[in-house]
């Protein structure tokens, strides 16, 4: 099974003698061969993301990919005559994708190493590798989600709500309401366990620990009556966002373990992170009881930090501490004192009551 930490999410195509045959301005007829063709849908199929990096006349090439039928496949191309080392950055930078979850292939040597020299943390592969890639584990996601399947659809229409936003001229609060946001915070089922592990892998700035929480334990704490697996789904007039957000929680006597919360990078400008702390806080403080949140500095997550410190939480001492076990090394448990929190101006949340199905504390 592929280490998740090691896959690829995105790959950066070049265009001549790579993805196509030929040279676009040298020969208008350049060809798409059928086992190439295949590749591009494979890897969009597994949710790997495309895009392009091309010395080329952009609106030739973009014609051309739109005539061959396959320019929905590439999200954000950057086609000119720039350094490829910056279009590949941009294209991270954009996709809020580590340099190292990102791939590169061309068919010159010489672009490959300029590549590498200025992205040494970026995968490059030749054009004699084209055909082999589906088969690389790096390239072979272990499971293949909904979510994933339509990871390339989520993006683009994020591009598209990105757009719309920046020409509203009102309010953000107001452009938010606009959206028709709808969050659903629902107990994961079997079905859904591969999604949660999935968020917990590519998640990186907005989880709480850095943890990934394996297939197995997720499905072994499903019917552990001291815990419950929280999945958040979110939509609007644009369609779905699919999985954005899990919660995993610990129920002790008197205080709420919040093991581990990810949300997804891509719903931070909507306040997805603080719309779950808040609902939170409001079923904790109806139940009566203390929360305690794990948090472990990793290098991007500080904006995680940040959402826990600004909903309350704080390093205060407290007996309830006493009912966890010992913390991992690094990881600093949070502490709130709980107050009724009043419910999401900008979204319609649907959402079970922890507060009446955990009045009385799981057994430890």
């Amino acid at each position: 099974m592929p280490d998740p930490q090691n896959l690829v999410k995105c790959l950066v195509w070049d265009l001549d003698n790579t993805l196509w045959q030929g040279t676009l301005l040298e020969d208008r007829e350049v060809r798409l061969a059928d086992a190439v063709r295949e590749v591009v849908t494979t890897l969009d199929s597994r949710g790997i993301l495309q895009s392009v990096s091309s010395k080329n006349d952009q609106d030739l090439a973009l014609a051309r990919l739109d005539e061959l039928g396959i320019a929905e496949y590439f999200v954000l191309p950057r086609i000119g005559w720039g350094r490829k080392s910056d279009a590949v950055r941009e294209i991270a930078e954009k996709l809020k994708f580590k340099q190292s979850t990102m791939a590169f292939i061309d068919d010159q040597p010489a672009e490959r190493a300029e590549v590498l020299y200025h992205l040494p943390d970026v995968r490059c592969y030749t054009a004699e590798q084209v055909l082999s890639l589906p088969a690389l584990p790096e390239f072979s996601p272990a499971t293949v989600t909904t979510d994933s399947r339509r990871r390339r659809q989520m993006y683009q229409a994020g591009f598209r709500r990105e757009a719309e936003q920046a020409a509203f001229t009102g309010p953000d609060e107001e452009f938010l309401r606009s959206l028709h946001l709808e969050m659903e915070i629902g107990r994961a089922s079997q079905e859904d366990v591969s999604r949660v592990e999935e968020l917990t892998v590519r998640t990186s700035q907005m989880n709480a620990t850095g943890v990934h929480y394996s297939d197995e334990t997720l499905r072994g704490l499903l019917d552990d009556p001291a815990h419950e697996v929280l999945v958040t789904s979110l939509r609007d007039r644009f369609g779905p966002h699919g999985a954005v957000g899990v919660l995993l929680l610990r129920f002790h006597p008197g205080v709420w373990h919040l093991k581990l919360l990810a949300t997804s990078c891509r719903v931070v400008s909507f306040g997805a992170g603080a719309v779950l702390l808040n609902w939170l806080t409001d079923q904790a403080a109806r139940a009566g009881v203390h929360l305690v949140a794990d948090f472990r500095r990793t290098d991007r997550n500080r904006m995680m930090e940040v959402a826990y410190r600004f909903a309350g939480y704080g390093e205060q001492s407290c007996a309830c501490l006493d009912e966890l076990v010992t913390a991992p090394e690094a990881v600093q448990r949070l502490h709130l004192l709980p107050a009724p929190r009043s419910a999401p101006t900008t979204m319609r949340l649907t959402a079970p009551d922890l507060a009446a199905d955990h009045a009385v504390a799981a057994t430890p």
